[in-house]
């Protein structure tokens, strides 16, 4: 689908990355992966067209679509959700409109005998046989299975969406994109905004999209569970391979190993070959020999190590002092917003040392709550801090409350005491900011970066109880695993926000999930949560099986030998229907492989693709016959 080719891209006479070449075909689900300014999203930004390379090209096939889930979105004011997710059917929101303005005609209109009558008949045959074919019965189900799927409920469908947080309105283009049924899905940290039960549901989505899917996303886990392969930005350099992250991981260890060892054998040989030279040198009847050993040696070619990028940050967190055994003690907790109640008559108690993580779905109150405990706003019931406990706080948004003019440096040292201030450049420096660097402003750093200056702000100040909502956004994979090896370490109290898997594994003994106003206590980690999460659903979906099993035997008793007769006709059409599908996607995914093994042929064929899209466009038409011979049998039986 798209040949990348020598891309290379530079800022201030620095190479972001030089020379890149990797191509994308059908069935390829690409987790792009490096550091914080590696140029992950310069690489999106190119691939989607927002932004030209240096030098290099991209070759792609004809009216290909792309779709490109970016950071920074502006939606039209008045619309609602459902209005807004619709904008990803602008073709059969066209022919819905036509086929409006046909109807009216019909009904107001009064020459039946006119030829123009008769055109306005034929209008309409066309126009809904084009609704039919561009799925024109199905994007209203379509739009709200989606909706459901990345947390949305069904009460909102109809609000403007002026009235949600940036998360909220992420999560709507996002299923805009999911709707469009683009050839190549570009994903700039999709997860960023998404609770882990959207997460599981987003991943299960993207395992079956049959185009091509690029995800940037420092969420280990997502990674894991989605992409079939890896290309990692690294020191100007791109390495891939087909391969999920943690086994890219280790694969690209192992060659990175005997790529070492290798070289070592080479320059060992390289050494003895000198030694030969010097001692050939000095005799005259040996000098020949030493020319012809020259230039042996200048012929070979030098085995290079594959550089890689190891530096990170280095955090602990102190405790200050011991505080009282009791060092958070909830008591009825309630919290509304006008109308909208978010928690009612929470209470809970927390113990010096606990590691809970609080779970749930976005606006369940998981960052209200949090909010609570460190006195940010009013709320009914009572939240009591136990002896001497001294709490650190990073909010989800953290990041935002840095002065975007002032440099890092003027940053640390305002925030600073008396006793730390000249501890200010080293913790700068084991936060990666060295050198220069510590002189740039605030404003011109990534995301990445301004939540590492945020976490080393924290240490500035003394703490026991350590209170973080979501303190991953944005960092890379790196940064997050030293992150949490340190907040491993951490012998205070932790209270942690977050919906990386991953990253909450190992974490903590207790969680909390939060849910329709109250909470529910888990006594384990996050994959003891997770199994209890499963076994409850599947309950659910076992209780729901049990009731349809009898509804058909029911059903079958009362029908009629002429309705038993018609059922049987409709099945046996049906099976027909989904054999006739299932060889259509063998063909198309055949003919996919032969573009992917020779792409260049095959676009010069100007009878492959004729026949290609034929068959694309026999298989839409056999789905909508299997969705309205299943709509037949369904409402026979009912």
């Amino acid at each position: 689908m798209l040949n990348i080719h020598n891309l290379s891209v530079s800022f201030g006479g620095t190479f972001l990355f030089e020379e890149v070449t990797f191509r994308l075909g059908a069935g390829d689900r690409v987790g792009l992966v490096g550091k914080n300014g590696a140029g992950k999203s310069t690489m999106l930004k190119i691939l989607a067209k927002d932004f030209a390379p240096d030098s290099g090209s991209i070759a792609a096939e004809k009216e290909i679509r792309i779709g490109f889930l970016r950071q920074d979105i502006d939606f039209e004011q008045g619309r609602t959700v459902l209005e807004e997710a619709y904008q990803a059917f602008t073709d059969i929101k066209e022919v819905e409109k036509k086929l409006e303005e046909i109807n009216h005609q019909l009904v107001t209109r009064t020459d039946y005998e006119s030829e123009e009558y008769s055109k306005i008949i034929e209008d309409l045959s066309d126009y809904t046989h084009r609704f039919e074919l561009l799925g024109g019965y199905n994007y209203v189900g379509d739009t709200e299975k989606i909706l459901l799927g990345l947390g949305f409920k069904r009460d909102v469908f109809n609000n403007q969406t002026e009235t949600f947080s940036g998360g909220w309105r992420m999560r709507i283009e996002l299923a805009k994109l999911l709707l469009q049924a683009n050839d190549v899905l570009l994903l700039d940290e999709p997860t960023n905004h998404l609770d882990i039960e959207s997460i599981i549901w987003l991943e299960n989505f993207l395992r079956n999209y049959p185009g091509v899917v690029v995800i940037v996303s420092h969420d280990k886990m997502f990674l894991d569970n989605v992409t079939n392969r890896t290309i990692e930005i690294s020191l100007g350099k791109a390495y891939d391979f087909n391969k999920p992250y943690s086994q890219y991981l280790e694969l690209r260890h192992e060659i990175r190993e005997k790529q070492l060892a290798t070289q070592k054998n080479q320059q060992k040989k390289i050494e003895e070959t000198e030694k030969l030279i010097e001692k050939f040198r000095a005799k005259a009847s040996k000098a020949s020999m030493a020319q012809s050993l020259i230039k042996k040696l200048d012929k070979v070619e030098r085995i290079e190590v594959d550089e890689d990028d190891n530096s990170v940050m280095n955090i602990s967190f102190p405790v200050s002092k011991v505080p009282g055994r009791v060092v958070v003690e909830a008591d009825h907790v309630t919290k509304s917003y006008g109308d909208k109640t978010i928690l009612k008559d929470i209470s809970l108690l927390v113990e010096r040392g606990s590691k809970i993580a609080f779970v749930g779905q976005n606006g369940q109150g998981k960052s209200t709550f949090i909010k609570a405990i460190v006195n940010e706003f009013e709320y009914q019931g009572t939240i009591k801090l136990g002896h001497n406990v001294q709490i650190g706080y990073f909010a989800q948004n953290q990041a935002e409350y840095l002065d975007g003019e002032i440099t890092l440096l003027r940053t640390m040292e305002d925030a600073a005491t008396d006793t730390n201030r000249s501890k200010v450049r080293d913790m700068l420096g084991s936060f990666l900011f060295r050198g220069d660097d510590v002189e740039k402003k605030v404003k011109v750093l990534s995301g990445g970066e301004r939540n590492r200056l945020a976490l080393c702000k924290l240490l500035l100040q003394p703490i026991n109880v350590l209170v973080m909502d979501e303190p991953t956004n944005h960092l890379d994979i790196k940064s997050k695993n030293v992150l949490k090896a340190a907040l491993q370490k951490y012998e205070g109290t932790l209270l942690l926000v977050s919906h990386d898997r991953d990253f909450l594994q190992g974490m903590s003994n207790l969680v909390y999930e939060f849910k329709d106003q109250k909470i529910k206590e888990y006594l384990g980690d996050i994959n003891y949560f997770l199994e209890q999460r499963n076994l409850e659903n599947m309950r659910e979906v076992e209780k729901k099986d049990a009731i349809k099993k009898e509804t058909p035997k029911e059903n079958a008793s009362k029908l009629s030998y002429e309705d038993q007769k018609k059922g049987k006709a409709l099945q046996n059409k049906l099976s027909k229907v989904e054999s006739q599908i299932k060889q259509l996607e063998r063909d198309i995914q055949n003919d996919d492989k032969m573009l992917a093994s020779n792409y260049n042929k095959h676009i010069e064929d100007a009878n492959f693709f004729k026949a290609y899209n034929k068959k694309k466009a026999e298989l839409d038409q056999f789905l909508l016959e299997w969705e309205l011979v299943q709509e037949e049998i369904d409402n026979a039986v009912s």
